[in-house]
């Protein structure tokens, strides 16, 4: 029997009169099954592949069969935009079926939320955050919204699988549920994720279903693949303008100021251009994607927010800027053309530099052969663990540790924190006044209310870093202008330096209480470097995979002239040197070990050698530079040799010497919340990879 048999007759004449279909896909037939069977499930499909209504049809079935009351299901997106984009759809769905859907976020009229709380629609659309909000104020009625839910369902769930808001969603469905009679369904959308049954358990939480992974067989599809290189942003600019003559297209970057710089640029060659960033306007941000839809020339620079699923329409052409840093995201960009018939998904990459193009062989090569990045697991989130606490005195008003507690170890994301690791945390919240503890309850502290305390507690309903700005100013207290609290949280005092109103500037202090960050002018030649910013690490896979393209021999067949010199020449320079078993160049005293390990590896492989033999070593994703008293080719391979055994790692005062001699990144608003010794390692997580570090200086000897 078909999952599409098994739907409710409305529901089956509803798809057929008002959508149209003659039949569901592979994927909806897969996942209605599974669904209607009531298992957990990670279904897996290209963009438009028909995720979504691979979970809608089978959902609106069971509330069409059994009538719920308040909300039964909730879908949760990442992001705002991605809710907006579906939502006429969603509501075509529910509306065919004499239901309703209603959507909550931050942008929703109050009054449109107090008529959806007064009569709950059938379909919730929101996000992890407001849902969070929903829980903490006194004035939602959650055991009233939700005393019937029976389905989550989470688009794009490898977005929030392995992050920080991964954990703060598991924590605050865990929290949901609790108001309900139901064991929750849990549903999670994806297209491109390594390892989907990791995903799978890690979705399950608590349920006590059986789960399942949906995979259909993927066709394979010719792709259109270009990477360009070009002197200058100027270049990139024009030639990518030219390229989108007479096309829609996306064109992603990989920061706000590129996008801007880019738009500026490509205005004026016959294009319209819009630009679309988390620091433009929500306005502005809609009549873009408005604009495109109904527009047959137009392009919109952008960074991640369109390579979420969020439906623009039919796209020509796919552009990038340099490259992403991972697979799933150039499968998610080039994912969003090729959707009509006789249309070939396709990427061009407009790079500024060798390593940029080097970078996109790489990842076109790995998607080639099949290779997407595997979401790590998060078993330790420290930010989210602390960020959780103060949520729980807000809800209950004042809460028992032992309540707390509960609440928070079924959360996978926090599965290897112990008991007695909680009552550390408390104790220093306690002492530094984060919390207060009166009859055994716990209470927002003094600091806890400083802090977090602005705008009616907007800071902790925002669980991540909101895009508020610092101001900048000179000992003197002149005023330079502002920046954002993501470049700002990047920062390390005495070390950071960047460029403000055409001059460098020193890092330092950064007051985040004041949201001000202190300057001195930087030292003639001093540039911003991994020393004093939060570095971007690349993967080991996607280096290894720049140095079997360095090692190789043959053409790349998609690489324009200028990108394929670069590529000859680099492969002249280093080429027999990356052959070697350990690539080593030495010069003037510096030995130049090219690992291509990637960001973790490298900065665990840096601190392992500046322990044990006292020398400076600077890297970055590709190789380290070794200098100091005694360096030599052949003392680099012993301290090597050296770090390739785990009882180097194991011992004590190893790890506390590394952990000491970490930057103070600041990776979270929460982490001063935290006793020193879990801030550090939250620092420690980020930078380093021990396990792999050693596997890798093993494989070398």
């Amino acid at each position: 029997m078909s999952a599409f048999s098994r739907f409710p007759a409305r529901l089956q004449q509803a798809i057929v009169s008002r959508l149209g279909w003659t039949a569901l896909r592979a994927v909806q037939e897969l996942a209605g099954e599974a669904i209607l069977d009531g298992k957990n499930a990670v279904v897996l499909a290209p963009t438009a592949g028909g995720k979504t209504e691979a979970s809608i049809f089978p959902a609106l079935a069971n509330l069409v069969e059994n009538g719920c009351e308040g909300v039964g299901v909730v879908y949760v997106a990442p992001i705002k935009a991605l809710l907006n984009n579906q939502e006429e759809r969603l509501g075509t769905y529910t509306e065919m079926v004499g239901l309703r859907r209603f959507v909550w976020h931050g942008d929703v009229p109050d009054r449109d939320k107090r008529e959806f709380v007064r009569e709950p629609a059938e379909l919730l659309m929101t996000t992890p955050e407001s849902l969070e909000v929903m829980l903490l104020s006194p004035r939602f009625p959650t055991p009233k919204v939700f005393p019937d839910l029976r389905m989550v369902i989470v688009d794009e769930v490898h977005a929030f699988a392995g992050t920080e808001r991964g954990a703060h969603l598991m924590s605050v469905l865990e929290r949901l549920i609790k108001s309900t009679k139901n064991d929750v369904q849990r549903i999670g959308l994806s297209a491109t994720v390594g390892n989907p049954e990791e995903i799978l358990g890690w979705l399950q939480g608590t349920s006590r279903r059986a789960g399942v992974v949906v995979d259909p067989p993927k066709v394979s599809a010719r792709r259109e693949l270009h990477v360009s290189l070009h002197e200058s942003v100027i270049d990139i600019a024009r030639d990518a303008a030219r390229r989108a003559a007479g096309n829609k297209s996306l064109f992603f970057c990989q920061s706000r100021a590129l996008t801007e710089s880019v738009a500026e640029r490509m205005r004026g060659h016959g294009t319209e251009v819009f630009v679309h960033h988390g620091s433009v306007s929500r306005e502005e941000r809609h009549d873009a994607e408005a604009q495109f839809n109904h527009g047959t020339n137009a392009c919109i620079v952008c960074t991640s927010t369109l390579e979420l699923g969020i439906d623009v329409g039919d796209l020509d052409l796919v552009m990038q800027a340099n490259a992403p840093s991972t697979v799933s995201s150039f499968l998610q960009r080039m994912g969003r053309t090729g959707r009509r018939a006789g249309q070939t998904a396709n990427t061009s990459f407009f790079c500024e530099d060798e390593d940029a193009a080097l970078q996109a062989v790489a990842l076109v090569e790995l998607a080639r052969e099949g290779w997407v990045e595997r979401v790590p697991a998060a078993r330790r989130c420290w930010p989210v663990f602390a960020h959780q606490i103060f949520a729980l005195t807000l809800q209950y008003g004042a809460v028992s540790p032992e309540r707390c507690w509960e609440h928070l170890h079924v959360v996978r994301d926090f599965a290897d924190i112990s008991r007695d690791e909680f009552e550390r945390v408390l104790d220093h919240m306690k002492r530094h006044e984060y919390l207060f503890e009166s009859g055994g309850l716990l209470s927002l502290g003094q600091k806890a209310e400083r802090v977090y305390g602005k705008r009616n507690f907007l800071e902790l309903y925002a669980v991540f870093s909101s895009p508020v700005l610092y101001q900048v100013e000179t000992a003197a207290g002149r005023a330079l202008g502002s920046l954002e609290q993501n470049f700002v949280d990047q920062l390390v005092e005495e070390m950071s330096a960047f460029l403000l109103a055409g001059r460098a500037w020193l890092v330092e202090h950064v007051h985040h209480e004041d949201r001000v960050v202190r300057v001195r002018e930087a030292p003639r030649g001093q540039k911003p470097s991994w020393g004093g910013f939060a570095p971007s690490l690349l993967g080991f896979e996607i280096c290894q995979r720049m140095k079997r393209v360095l090692t190789d021999s043959t053409p790349v067949p998609y690489a324009d002239a200028a990108a394929m010199r670069a590529i000859e020449a680099r492969r002249k320079d280093l080429g027999d040197t990356l052959r070697r078993p350990i690539a080593m160049q030495t010069d003037e005293g510096v030995v130049r070990w090219w690992t291509f390990a990637g960001g973790k590896i490298n900065q665990t492989l840096k601190y392992g050698l500046e322990w044990s033999h006292d020398w400076s070593v600077k890297g970055d994703n590709f190789e380290l530079r070794i200098s100091g008293a005694g360096v030599s080719d052949g003392a680099v391979r012993e301290a090597i040799r050296e770090v390739s055994s785990a009882a180097f790692w194991d011992k004590p005062e190893t790890r506390s010497a590394i952990l000491g001699r970490l930057p103070a990144y600041r990776l979270s608003k929460f982490q001063d919340a935290l006793p020193d010794v879990f801030a550090v390692e939250l620092v420690g997580n980020y930078l380093l990879d021990v396990p792999r570090a050693q596997a890798f200086a093993q494989s070398v000897l």
